[in-house]
C-alpha cells in the first residue's frame, strides 16, 4: 500500500463491500487531500469539514453530485461555527446525505478504526473463537487459532472461560468478553479456565497480533469423489494468502473438484478478489471499473491459476460486491458453475480516507462491471442453477451450522450433483471473455 507524501497522508482504501463496513481492497486509488484554502481553518473543527468536502468534490463518481450545488454546500458548511468535533461530524453526515448514496459516509475515529481493523484481517488478542454454550450457557472456547498465544498456552476447544482478569464471565455476553480479552499488543490478560476432569486453573497470555481466519476448507469424501470444500467469509487483507494455502493443500490431496462457498460473504478488499480470481483462472478479464470521467480500467488474469479442476461457486442474496466480482469473473469466463440464489447487487467502489483527527470518510469513486460488461448494480448475478432456500431451510441451517455443506444443505447438494455430472466434471477451459465495448478504455494487466 502506498502512502502519500503530502501533508495529511490520508490512508486510502478502495471499498467494494456489500455494506461499507466490510469489503475493501488496499490501493492507491486516491491521492492525498490538499491543504485547506485558508490557514484560518487550522486546528478548527472546520478543518475536518473542509477535508471531507474537498475529497468528495474531487473523487465522487457522480460529477453532478446528485444534481446538487456542491459549491453551495461548502459555503454553507464553512459559514457555521462548530463548538466541537462532534457537531462538525454531524454537519458532515448531514451534507453527505443529499448525495443519496448509502456507501458515501463519514466515520468517527472509533468507526474508522473498526473498519480498518476488519479489512486488515487482524486483531490484537490471544487467538480464540468462543461462544456461549447452548446447554451450559457458559463462555466456551470453540477453537484456539493457529500460531496464537492461546494455542501455545495449551488452551483447547471445549475449555470454559470462567473469569477474565478476575471478572467472572457468568451471564457475560460475547461482545463484553471480546472487549476484555482484546488489548494492546504485548500486554497480558489472565484467564481462569475450566476443563472437564480438572480443577480450574489460571493462564496468563500475552496479547499479540492475530490473523483472523476468513478461509475455512476441508476435504469431503462424497461417494467415490473427493471434493475440496472452501468457505470464504470475507475478502480481508489475509484472504488471498489463506485461499492460496487452501487450494494448494487440497490439490495435494488429489481432489476431483472444488466447491467455493461465498454465501453470506458481504465483500471485502478489491485487490483480494482480483488475486483470488487469478488463483482459479489463467486467462480472461476479471473486472472493469469506470470512474467519473468515463475512464475505464480492465483487470485480467495472468496465467497464475493454481488448479484447473472443476469448480462450483455457491452464492446467495447476501453475497455482495467483492463476492460478486469473483463470481462474475468465474461465471463470464466459464471457469465455474454458479449455484444458489441471486446475489446482492452492489457494483460500486469506494475509497476510504483517514482524516487528520483519526476519523474517516468513504466515497464512491467508481462503478464496476463483469467481464462481459454486465451492470449488476441493484440486480445481482443470476446463478447458472438457481436454488432458493425456503424459510424453513434457512432457519434449519442457521440454527444448526453443522448442516452447512452436507447433503442436508440443498445448495451444496446441488453443487455435488453438478460435479458428478460427467460433462461438467471435466476440467473447464478458461477462455478470454468477450468483453463489452467501452469508450476510452485503459487495459491494465497486473
Amino acid at each position: 500500500m502506498k502512502k502519500s507524501t503530502k501533508r495529511y497522508s490520508p490512508f486510502s482504501v478502495a471499498l467494494i463491500g456489500g455494506i461499507i463496513a466490510t469489503g475493501a481492497t488496499f490501493s492507491a486509488l486516491c491521492p492525498a487531500w490538499s491543504r485547506p484554502a485558508s490557514d484560518s481553518l487550522k486546528d478548527s473543527p472546520k478543518l475536518i469539514v473542509d477535508q471531507v468536502w474537498q475529497l468528495v468534490n474531487r473523487e465522487y463518481v457522480d460529477s453532478t453530485f446528485n444534481q446538487q450545488d456542491w459549491q453551495a454546500v461548502r459555503q454553507r458548511l464553512l459559514s457555521k461555527n462548530y463548538s466541537s468535533k462532534e457537531e462538525a461530524y454531524a454537519a458532515i453526515s448531514n451534507a453527505l446525505e443529499i448525495l443519496k448514496d448509502p456507501y458515501t459516509r463519514f466515520m468517527d475515529p472509533k468507526q474508522y478504526e473498526s473498519l480498518t481493523r476488519q479489512t486488515s484481517g487482524e486483531v490484537s488478542g490471544i487467538g480464540i473463537r468462543m461462544q456461549i454454550h447452548e446447554r451450559t450457557q457458559r463462555l466456551t472456547v470453540v477453537e484456539a487459532l493457529e500460531n496464537s498465544p492461546a494455542l501455545q498456552a495449551g488452551i483447547k476447544a471445549g475449555d470454559e472461560i470462567l473469569a477474565i482478569d478476575g471478572k467472572p464471565t457468568q451471564l457475560m455476553q460475547i461482545e463484553e468478553a471480546s472487549r476484555l480479552i482484546r488489548g494492546k499488543v504485548g500486554t497480558v490478560v489472565t484467564l481462569r479456565m475450566g476443563r472437564r476432569g480438572q480443577t480450574a486453573f489460571n493462564v496468563k497470555l500475552k496479547r499479540a497480533t492475530i490473523e483472523v481466519p476468513t478461509v475455512r476448507y476441508t476435504l469431503k469424501q462424497e461417494g467415490n469423489r473427493r471434493i475440496g470444500y472452501i468457505s470464504l467469509r470475507e475478502f480481508s487483507g489475509h484472504a488471498a494468502e489463506q485461499m492460496q494455502r487452501a487450494i494448494k493443500n487440497l490439490n495435494s490431496k488429489q481432489v476431483d473438484g472444488f466447491v467455493l462457498d461465498l454465501r453470506g460473504n458481504p465483500g471485502g478488499l478489491l485487490q483480494a478478489s482480483i488475486e483470488i480470481a487469478r488463483m482459479w483462472m489463467d486467462k480472461g478479464a476479471i473486472v472493469r471499473t469506470t470512474d467519473r470521467r468515463g475512464g475505464n480500467e480492465l483487470t485480467h488474469a495472468n496465467n497464475t491459476a493454481l488448479t484447473q479442476r472443476p469448480l462450483v461457486v455457491l452464492v446467495d442474496q447476501n453475497s455482495a460486491s467483492a463476492s460478486e466480482i469473483l463470481t462474475g469473473a468465474l461465471k463470464d469466463n466459464k471457469r465455474a458453475i454458479v449455484v444458489g440464489s441471486q446475489t446482492f447487487g452492489k457494483a460500486l467502489v469506494q475509497a476510504v480516507h483517514q482524516l487528520t483527527d483519526g476519523s474517516g470518510v468513504a466515497i464512491t469513486i467508481a462503478h464496476y462491471y463483469t467481464p462481459k460488461g454486465t451492470d449488476i448494480n441493484r440486480k445481482g448475478i443470476k446463478p447458472d442453477i438457481q436454488i432458493d432456500l425456503t424459510k424453513a431451510q434457512e432457519r434449519q441451517l442457521a440454527t444448526n451450522p453443522k448442516l452447512l455443506a452436507t447433503k442436508n444443505d440443498p445448495q451444496y447438494a446441488r453443487a455435488l450433483a453438478v460435479l458428478s455430472n460427467n460433462l461438467l466434471a471435466q476440467p473447464l477451459q478458461t477462455q478470454p471473455s468477450q468483453s463489452a465495448s467501452f469508450p476510452s478504455t485503459r487495459t491494465k494487466k497486473f
